[in-house]
């Protein structure tokens, strides 16, 4: 909890008042992609902490790629620009290696729904290890719920596919501002109770089953927990949440720390809230608010994040919510990366590090018996 005391600098006052709305949007955008962006925040004189080389490497690349500043356009115009994995294969590249995705785990897309947007994209190993049905991963991509899609968010379900020989569930979902919050999350939900009802099919355990998801996606993969928990639906093993969108409260530590990283920055906070909230009353609902969330009950869980990211309070918030409710979690902060680094392994190592740890975490959790209600 921040402390303001009268011995306060007039200058701290001002940041903390400017962060009091960085991440909420004043007024919400409609339902239109070329509806106009929210105006700037007031800017806060901060400067993250310093890359590791080979982040610095990718961010590099990032700006080599001529993106504008995302907080500065309409969501149809944000949608064209760079992404962060772009950055990574752009510094693939340039380091002489091959940015084409790995052949040996195949994918296929499958509609859960019937809009255009409502399907799954199915990673399996080309080669399944043994003849046993494999283990399965709902996996949630990021992008603030208004930018990126399956196609952004390819690497981490594809390592998590190979690593673990299991089948990973990339679901895709109805954008903002087009679908307001909680068209997000009701798509996660309807998306995994399907998922549960056709894995099988696929060659994977419906029993073994856990829940993944990165930024925005970290949040869904909590929320839809939560969701299953409340329907009686099969509980996931594990969840895995990085970098997730847990506590809608604007004077965090990291909302101030990171507030002009790259490539996420304190101003998009602010834009993705503009777009995808109906009003300023959404912030307080628990399933974006997960701090305040009914927590109890849910399975292991692991947050991974990154040191120069404004949502890494979020993580460090909602480990402290979730050891409150008696969960068992575990919580790492990868130092000298930022925010979008987890699908950067190839070049990027603390990426390769936090992979890993995935990894073992979900290895441990599929080895066990089926948790019981």
């Amino acid at each position: 909890m921040n402390r303001i005391s009268s011995r306060t600098p007039l200058a701290a006052l001002v940041a903390l008042a400017m962060l009091t709305t960085s991440n909420l949007a004043t007024a919400q955008s409609a339902r239109n992609t070329d509806a106009p962006p929210p105006t700037l925040p007031a800017a806060v004189a901060t400067a993250p902490a310093k890359p590791t080389p080979d982040m610095q490497k990718v961010l590099d690349a990032l700006a080599g790629l001529g993106g504008k500043p995302i907080e500065t356009l309409t969501a149809a115009q944000a949608r064209l620009q760079p992404s962060a994995a772009d950055g990574a294969k752009a510094a693939m590249r340039m380091q002489g290696m091959s940015a084409t995705p790995d052949a040996s785990v195949i994918t296929q897309d499958i509609p859960y729904g019937s809009h255009r947007r409502q399907f799954a994209r199915i990673y399996k190993p080309g080669k399944p290890i043994g003849n046993r049905a494999m283990p399965v991963i709902v996996y949630y991509h990021g992008g603030g719920w208004v930018i990126a899609t399956v196609d952004t968010y390819d690497a981490a379900p594809r390592m998590l596919a190979k690593e673990l020989n299991a089948i990973v569930v990339s679901v895709e979902y109805r954008p903002a501002p087009e679908f307001k919050f909680p068209a997000q999350h009701d798509d996660a939900a309807a998306a995994y109770r399907w998922t549960l009802a056709n894995a099988a099919s696929w060659g994977g355990d419906p029993t073994k089953i856990a829940i993944a998801g990165e930024s925005a996606g970290g949040n869904l993969a909590v929320a839809t927990t939560i969701f299953a928990r409340d329907n009686m639906l099969t509980m996931p093993r594990h969840v895995l949440a990085v970098y997730p969108i847990a506590n809608t409260g604007s004077t965090l530590p990291s909302r101030m720390d990171s507030a002009n990283a790259k490539p996420l920055n304190g101003a998009m906070l602010n834009w993705f809230g503009h777009y995808y909230q109906n009003s300023m009353a959404d912030a307080k609902d628990t399933r974006l608010n997960l701090v305040a969330a009914n927590l109890r009950g849910l399975p292991p869980v692991t947050i991974i994040n990154a040191q120069i990211d404004p949502l890494r309070s979020d993580g460090d918030t909602l480990t402290a919510a979730l050891k409150e409710a008696g969960v068992k979690v575990e919580q790492k902060t990868y130092m000298g990366v930022t925010h979008e680094f987890f699908g950067m392994a190839k070049v990027v190592r603390g990426a390769k590090d936090a992979n890993m740890l995935a990894v073992k975490k979900l290895k441990t959790e599929f080895a066990k018996k089926p948790m019981k209600r």
